[in-house]
């Protein structure tokens, strides 16, 4: 893809994302992507950078990340010719699992995954909608490679920088590329 049309996608997807004050509450700047997804072109051009990424990087299976990444991944899945697994909060996927607790700004949170969805032969491409504090992402790295799988990357539509997300995640990426479509 050429410069000229990385920035015109990349104008087209920032134009197709709402800004929401004070949701889910006062002071929060929520970034709403459901006109994105409403919008057929818009959806299919981020959802053809996803697929290019995931053939640069040898992907062979993508993980989404509950619940936003499920959306955006599963057509990457479809499209690519690759297979989706979910990571889901705990509770919510049947039979065994594997399991990754991790720190939030007040708590914990804990997220699984079906472990035997991967294997050691995997090379995986995490997507997602946000990279916020980063969180979620480094938990579903940790669940990754307990599976005995590589992380090919993680690629998110919008990087929210002044969180610090990245430096949070780079050790868990190991060297894996992070790729941000929009970076806040």
């Amino acid at each position: 893809m050429n410069t000229a049309t990385s920035e015109a996608t990349r104008e087209l997807l920032l134009s197709r994302i709402r800004d929401v004050p004070d949701y889910p509450k006062p002071g929060v700047l929520f970034k709403d992507i459901t006109p994105l997804l409403a919008d057929p072109v818009a959806f299919g051009a981020l959802t053809d950078l996803f697929v290019e990424l995931c053939a640069r990087h040898g992907a062979t299976k993508v993980v989404g990340l509950e619940a936003r990444g499920f959306i955006l991944a599963a057509p990457v899945a479809v499209r690519a010719g690759l297979g989706f697994v979910p990571v889901r909060k705990a509770g919510k996927l049947p039979g065994a699992t594997l399991g990754q607790a991790y720190e939030l700004e007040y708590g914990t949170a804990e997220v699984e995954i079906h472990a035997e969805d991967l294997s050691a032969d995997d090379r995986v491409m995490v997507i997602d909608d946000v990279l916020a504090t980063g969180g979620t992402a480094q938990a579903s790295l940790e669940l990754i490679r307990r599976t005995g799988a590589q992380v090919a990357g993680v690629s998110v539509l919008m990087e929210l920088g002044f969180l610090s997300g990245r430096e949070r995640i780079r050790p868990a990426l190991a060297g894996a590329p992070l790729e941000a479509v929009i970076t806040l």
